[in-house]
């Protein structure tokens, strides 16, 4: 999945947590996914978090 499908799909979900759930859901849904999106990009590899967990190379 490219990232102009991914900004897509994240995009129709915050707008349906707006539009049924109110302000405090697309809030939640807004945090939860760049929540899952910063998981990804560690998992992937495509993001480097040693310098904040501090098991970085000595």
């Amino acid at each position: 999945m490219n990232s102009t499908t991914t900004g897509v799909l994240a995009g129709i979900a915050l707008g349906f947590a707006a539009a049924f759930g109110g302000f405090g859901a697309f809030i939640l849904v807004l945090v939860l996914g760049a929540a899952g999106f910063v998981v990804g990009r560690v998992l992937d590899g495509k993001l480097d978090v040693s310098a904040l967990t501090g098991r970085g190379r000595s």
